[in-house]
């Protein structure tokens, strides 16, 4: 799988773990050199607390268009610090 923003291959991975129609990345699979941390911070009911990225590319920035779960709760411990992507990101095959 593959994460493409503003014609940039952002991950690629084999290994990806598709939790509500999402998928989440390794983070060895993505380009650090475009993620900016974020501060912002959302709460999902069932996986925890997530922190967020903006993506910076060629110029152009995505606000908190990747989250990852450093710390989820049990039931999610699965996708514990994978990068998920949304916002115009498109994943594709």
């Amino acid at each position: 799988m593959k994460a493409i923003w503003n014609n940039q291959v952002i991950a690629e991975s084999d290994d990806t773990i598709v939790v509500e129609n999402n998928h989440y990345f390794p983070p060895e699979s993505v380009k650090a050199e475009f993620l900016r941390p974020s501060p912002v911070h959302t709460t999902c009911i069932w996986k925890g607390t997530a922190s967020y990225y903006n993506l910076e590319v060629d110029g152009k920035e995505n606000l908190d268009a990747a989250w990852y779960y450093p710390e989820p709760k049990p039931a999610a411990e699965n996708i514990t610090g994978r990068i998920a992507f949304w916002k115009g990101v498109k994943i594709t095959a």
